[in-house]
């Protein structure tokens, strides 16, 4: 591991509570306010682990490990991504579905933490996340497919490295479909309008928030920051294929990396002021469609392989 392969660990590590503020200013401006602190990702975190949790008398372990195995398998997963040019940590052929099946393992812990309960409010808000997960996952990996098969390897950093070389011109199809499909996984794992409002406070609506209820303290804070690095790692993969950085030197793309999902985050912001959260039964239509997107994209890249 070299100095540039720890500048890309350490860059999202720090930068990734950053997303969430510049989201929560751009829909604050949209509704004529001052809003949040860009920082406040950063203070909500520091003040969440200066406070003691709280367990009930009804969890076992099931219920402590579920936010500390979920933010470990979050930072694996941040270790297989590469920063712009910058190569991954550890990057091998197949690193893609080890990165794939770390963050379904940190949704599993959370899901069980939820299920440990014991309360049937939490049973309901998992029960949501496992069966729009279900018709999430297939998405990402018919993307990813999709990907490998443009950059003839089945190494992530190969893949985004050969999707942001200028390759728009000859295969705009396939990168155009991949990433937008990309761009909606990402709004639906990381529990963004239009599947899920992060803000919300209405029982019948609620899925990822209310599987934390029970959380406080350090442990909430471990759900915040990993919910934070989930933000950054769907986002770099999509802003990989939809911003080519060919011909920039290391640093530069490693800036034009943070910038993009800078700019991603603030298109989040802005479909998150001008959409309403879709019914319940409207989600399994939509992930379908991008799922019938990315089988497309596959089909496309290898006609033209």
């Amino acid at each position: 591991m070299n100095a540039s392969q720890l500048y890309a660990l350490a860059v999202p590590l720090v930068l990734a509570p950053l997303l969430p503020g510049v989201i929560n200013r751009v829909k604050a401006r949209f509704a004529g306010r001052r809003g949040k602190p860009l920082a406040q990702t950063y203070l909500d975190l520091a003040k969440l682990g200066r406070k003691g949790a709280v367990y009930s008398r009804t969890t076992t372990w099931v219920f402590k490990a579920g936010p500390v195995v979920n933010l470990a398998c979050t930072i694996l997963a941040l270790g297989l991504l590469p920063l712009g040019p910058i190569p991954a940590v550890a990057a091998f052929p197949g690193d893609f579905l080890l990165f794939s099946y770390l963050l379904a393992l940190g949704r599993f812990a959370t899901i069980a933490a939820a299920l440990d309960t014991g309360s049937s409010f939490e049973g309901m808000g998992a029960s949501r996340e496992a069966i729009f997960s279900c018709l999430a996952e297939p998405v990402l990996f018919l993307g990813l497919l999709a990907l490998a098969r443009h950059a003839d390897s089945l190494s992530l950093s190969v893949m985004l490295q050969k999707a942001s070389q200028g390759s728009w011109f000859t295969h705009m199809p396939v990168l155009g479909l991949v990433g937008a499909c990309l761009g909606l996984i990402t709004l639906s794992e990381c529990s963004r309008i239009p599947f899920d409002d992060p803000n919300t406070h209405l029982e019948l609506t609620m899925i990822h928030e209310v599987m934390v209820l029970d959380h406080g303290g350090p442990d909430l804070a471990f759900i915040t920051y990993a919910a934070a690095l989930k933000l950054w790692l769907l986002g770099s993969l999509a802003m990989a294929v939809l911003l080519p950085a060919a011909g920039f030197g290391p640093l530069e793309g490693a800036l034009l990396a943070v910038a993009g999902l800078l700019l991603f985050a603030v298109a989040v912001g802005v479909v998150e002021s001008m959409m309403a959260r879709l019914r319940l039964s409207r989600i399994p239509s939509l992930l379908a469609t991008a799922a019938a997107c990315c089988a497309l994209a596959l089909a496309l890249a290898k006609a033209q392989g």
